[in-house]
């Protein structure tokens, strides 16, 4: 018997199901249904497909020229299309009766409410014929923009038709590449050196358990090919957004790519969720931990290997990137709680991974809670001592509080072996006195150079209305992008890296714990940066002493952040943006320090 996905409903709101964000329409008084089946799929990897039974095509004259039986989708609070601009439509489709062909009305619609005829904004006819799943593409334009769009696909033949994989993607993407050009171009903007993914608990499953376990061989490949998945936020994944299209924006980005990978152990709340922190991991069996090992060294193929003697390069080149995407690091598991089965499996895949590339800088993790006197924070960094890790990445979100007054890494021991990798950390609001709380934070990091070795917030992007977690960096919705308070210290930090730091060159008049500084020197660019945070909500004045370094020039960048403390970019308002302008350099000079502000100095040497 054909395995049959019945009764459901085609206007699903509570959950995921197979017809999630669809529904039935029927222009001009057509006549049919829908039904989910997975008995003869596209592919294994994505068992479910719907059948269109189109039972009578209604008149034109009925409904204002719009006919056929068919299904919409409505997007996420709509489709937003721009007039003029081209977008791909693909879908696979197969007709039921021998012989016959179907045709097809693909549309762009905006919808004008209950009784009336949408507005017809683009359209085209497919011929649908053959006897197996085909693929079938259309360009549609629409002629004008709306906010509001839906997407429509009629049949206009009496039958049955099965689809699946239906796509629509505007052509105007960042680099090409599938992405929205301006959230990539945010990310862009902060110059940011590598990026972390697919990111925090989805790598183990969270506390949905080792089903919902993030497999990268899943994500690659042809998109009809891969693996769906239900996450532990609660959405699910389409993997349209696979390890392929991960690399590719790192590479477009110029960002090393820091892939994180499983390690055989799920997290600590498993089917139970954070609550439950103390219940038993689940944990492969050694017996099988070698599947593990092989997903890691296969993925270092895949991402490095030469296509002409490697199946996972081949996959690679396949998909239109023939050169190495040049992996350096591999992230091996995600706050997983530093159990002894933990340890376990982690020492088991870093020594073969290592044995077989050692040219790959292995990244561990410090547990749930990377503050020293927690068990796992304190086993986590036994462990990577014990075999020589190179980095142990520790997250925790705090109050700002946490990030106003404390200064972790002044007292972690010099010359250790193992970096650390500030991997997720965040102050619990949106608010400037938080940013400047994150910003105190970090000069303090870079002061600590020695110790650590990589910082990156969390988490990056959240759509409006649709989030799950605060405060995030890079806020959307179907038309925009609003910026965190945060996003600026980030901006400002990623545009000043470089190799030399310098603590005695800025001395802060009647200097609290609330004001922090550094100067740092990029030898590439021969460009320094001086740097100057006041959280306080007194006026500071800063001396700055340059004379060590040949060459100032006359002139300085000056980019400062600064407002009341409560201020917070949100979608109707965004008070909170830098300031840039010009300033005479010397080599020493005066800064004035406005209460709760963050100043940048960029100098360029001659």
């Amino acid at each position: 018997m054909p395995t049959i996905i019945k009764p459901f409903n085609a206007n699903e709101r509570d959950g995921w199901g197979p017809a999630t964000a669809w529904k039935v329409i029927r222009p001009g008084h057509s006549l049919g249904w829908i039904e989910a089946r997975m008995d003869a799929p596209l592919h294994t990897n994505n068992p479910t497909y719907m059948r269109l039974h189109t039972e009578r095509v209604g008149h034109y004259y009925d409904y204002d020229g719009w006919t056929g039986f068919g299904i919409q989708n409505d997007g996420f609070s709509g489709i937003v299309v721009t007039g003029g601009a081209k977008y791909d439509f693909s879908m696979f489709a197969r007709p039921l009766t021998a012989g016959q062909t179907a045709t097809v009305r693909v549309a762009l619609v905006e919808p004008q409410g209950w009784g009336k005829s949408p507005k017809l904004l683009a359209e085209d006819t497919l011929s649908i014929n053959g006897s197996s799943w085909s693929e079938y593409h259309a360009v549609l334009t629409p002629t004008e923009s709306c906010a509001h769009a839906a997407l429509q696909i009629l049949s206009l033949t009496v039958g049955d038709m099965d689809v699946d994989m239906l796509s629509l993607m505007p052509q105007d993407t960042y680099k090409g590449h599938g992405l929205r050009r301006d959230m990539v171009q945010a990310l862009a903007d902060l110059h940011p050196k590598f990026m972390r993914f697919p990111g925090g608990c989805v790598v183990h499953g969270g506390g949905d358990g080792f089903w919902a376990t993030y497999r990268w061989k899943n994500t690659v490949g042809p998109r009809y090919q891969r693996q769906q998945l239900k996450n532990t936020w609660g959405y699910n994944q389409s993997m349209g957004l696979g390890y392929y299209e991960y690399f590719q924006l790192c590479e477009d980005i110029n960002m090393q790519p820091l892939p994180i990978l499983p390690c055989g152990v799920s997290c600590q709340g498993t089917n139970g969720g954070w609550s439950m922190r103390n219940q038993a991991q689940d944990v492969v069996p050694m017996s099988q931990m070698d599947e593990w090992v092989q997903d890691a060294l296969d993925l270092i193929e895949w991402a490095n290997g030469d296509p002409a003697t490697s199946r996972w390069a081949k996959l690679r080149a396949d998909a239109g990137h023939p050169a190495s995407f040049n992996l350096k690091y591999l992230g091996i598991g995600n706050e997983e709680k530093i159990t002894p089965e933990f340890a376990e499996c982690f020492k088991y895949m870093y020594e073969r991974i290592t044995a077989a590339h050692p040219e790959i800088i292995i990244v561990g993790t410090a547990g749930p809670g990377s503050h020293p006197g927690n068990p796992d924070f304190d086993n986590g960094w036994k462990l990577a001592e014990e075999i020589g890790l190179p980095i142990l990445d520790e997250h925790y979100y705090e109050q700002r509080d946490y990030f106003l007054t404390s200064r972790q890494y002044d007292s972690y021991p010099r010359g250790r072996q193992t970096k650390v990798y500030l991997g997720e950390y965040a102050a619990k609001d949106k608010k400037l006195i938080d940013a400047l709380a994150e910003a105190l934070y970090l000069l303090h990091v870079e002061r600590n150079g020695d110790v650590v070795a990589m910082t990156s917030y969390a988490p990056l992007f959240a759509k409006r209305d649709a989030t799950n977690w605060n405060p995030d960096l890079i806020y959307f919705d179907n038309e925009r992008t609003y910026l965190a308070c945060s996003y600026y210290v980030q901006q400002m930090f990623g545009l000043s890296s470089g190799q030399y730091y310098y603590g005695d060159c800025v001395t802060i008049s009647d200097a609290t714990n609330l004001q922090e500084q550094s100067v740092i020197l990029n030898t590439k660019t021969r460009t320094l940066y001086v740097k100057v945070c006041n959280a306080s909500a007194d006026a500071k004045t800063a001396s700055i002493d340059l004379s060590r370094f040949k060459g100032l020039p006359k002139n300085a960048t000056k980019t400062t952040l600064a407002g009341q403390p409560d201020d917070e970019n949100n979608y109707d308002q965004h008070p909170i943006a830098p300031a840039v302008e010009t300033i005479r350099a010397s080599k020493s000079m005066k800064l004035e320090l406005a209460p709760y502000s963050f100043v940048m100095l960029q100098l360029t040497l001659k």
